[in-house]
């Protein structure tokens, strides 16, 4: 393997191949760890999915990989392995990526990665498992329709995005759910779920040289085949605002304007904005309607980075009666954001991230995800400390470019789930402030 470690000294090595099939494995060996973290990524999600019928095929996919191979012929099998390796097994799909990982003691890491290698490639999509898990996933769509604030969020993406499969619920819809059948399921993979389409991340307590004979053998033989590419942003935009009218204790209100993509290198500065402004009990947001005026109970900011998009957000629970005051008071301190911040404000923010960074660094699932994600996607492989060094290196003047760039009040976007009746009033009381 070719060792593609930092320069510096106190960064992590990490051994990059690509075998012959277009399979990726980083392995990244952790001194003193006890555990392995395995991640097994695969180019697969929502935005490869052009077509509304067939939405949430990806996510319908990662459920059924647990159901059944040919040398685990039933969802026991799989379960009664996972259970007896002692660690944790599971998996996400995202709208980039979907990702099977799990974490062991060093003793278990060969098991776990043929059990996980396995069900990705040899999954049997059994038509009776297709019905079973059709009926779970409609259960997890239900349980969105019982939580407003997810609905609110889900709402903002589809205002940002119209028509498009990053402005849709991965899931799906209960509409597509229903409908997408056996063949469909198979189709989605056969073309993503090759070798060429995969990133495996091994990190903790390894040997490079021995993980490389093992996914030799757990890779032999799978084909590398043509898969398809996500579907690119078309930068069109929709409504001003969106309202699902529904009798909630809470108004859900989620704002939202473009942001960063995730090779934009104002994505950092971007970060360290949402924390000054509303990540944390010292973010102006949360001082200045919880504490100061008591409107909310709950009222953060974030980011999220695609690959050639990004949006900022900004979601508050409030009283349907203080609504009205709620959007005016962020308006206004949305507004003061694009100031200049302080430089005490700034190095708050600095520190919080090296915070995140360096504690999520000490488990192992998250190094191999760290790195997995990034090959993933086809960005460079930056250590935590490159990382680390680009949020340094932000300044206060790039903190007001940023904003200036990205807060722009005039075309945020306004999702509410709430008793109302109509948006108009909520969008005058953002509007006017």
């Amino acid at each position: 393997m070719t060792d593609s470690s930092a320069p510096n000294s106190s960064a992590l090595a990490v051994h990059s191949r690509t075998l012959p099939n277009g399979l990726q494995l980083l392995a990244i060996p952790i001194p003193h760890a006890k555990s392995v973290g395995i991640s097994v990524y695969l180019r697969a999600g929502s935005r490869y999915e052009e077509h509304e019928e067939t939405a949430g095929v990806s996510h319908f996919l990662e459920h059924l990989c647990f159901k059944g191979t040919e040398r685990r012929p039933t969802p026991r099998d799989i379960s009664f392995e996972i259970d007896a390796l002692g660690g944790t097994i599971n998996a996400s799909t995202h709208r980039e990526m979907t990702v099977y990982y799990g974490k062991v003691t060093e003793e278990f890491m060969e098991p776990t990665l043929d059990l996980l290698v396995d069900m990705v490639r040899n999954s049997l999509c059994y038509a009776e498992e297709v019905e079973r898990e059709r009926g779970v996933i409609l259960e997890e769509l239900a349980a969105v329709e019982d939580s407003p604030g997810e609905q609110a969020t889900l709402l903002l993406d589809s205002l940002i995005w119209p028509g498009q499969p990053h402005g849709r619920d991965i899931a799906g819809t209960e509409g597509s759910v229903t409908a997408i059948t056996r063949d469909a399921v198979v189709a989605a993979y056969q073309r993503q779920y090759v070798a060429s389409s995969t990133v495996i991340s091994i990190a903790g307590a390894i040997d490079p040289v021995e993980v490389a004979a093992l996914v030799d053998r757990v890779a032999d033989g799978w084909e590398s085949g043509t898969p398809d590419r996500w579907l690119a942003n078309d930068g069109g935009t929709g409504t001003r605002s969106g309202l699902l009218s529904k009798e909630t204790g809470q108004a859900h209100i989620a704002l939202g304007m473009r942001g960063c993509h995730s090779q934009d290198e104002e994505r950092y500065a971007l970060d360290l904005l949402s924390i000054c402004l509303g990540e944390g009990m010292s973010s102006r947001l949360f001082l200045r309607l919880r504490e100061d005026l008591g409107l909310c109970y709950d009222i953060h900011t974030y980011a999220a980075q695609l690959l050639d998009t990004g949006m900022f957000g900004v979601y508050a629970g409030v009283d349907p009666g203080h609504a009205l005051e709620a959007l005016g008071e962020i308006r206004r301190e949305l507004d003061r954001v694009r100031e200049p911040v302080d430089a005490a404000e700034l190095e708050r923010a600095q520190a919080v991230v090296r915070s995140r960074i360096q504690l999520r660094m000490e488990d192992t699932r998250a190094v191999s995800g760290w790195y997995g994600s990034q090959a993933t996607l086809g960005l460079p492989l930056r250590t935590p400390e490159e990382t680390l060094a680009q949020y340094q290196s932000v300044t206060v003047a790039d903190l007001q470019a940023v904003a200036e760039r990205v807060i722009n009040p005039e075309d945020t976007h306004i999702a509410v789930v709430g008793p109302f009746e109509s948006t108009g009033p909520l969008e005058a009381a953002f509007v006017d402030g």
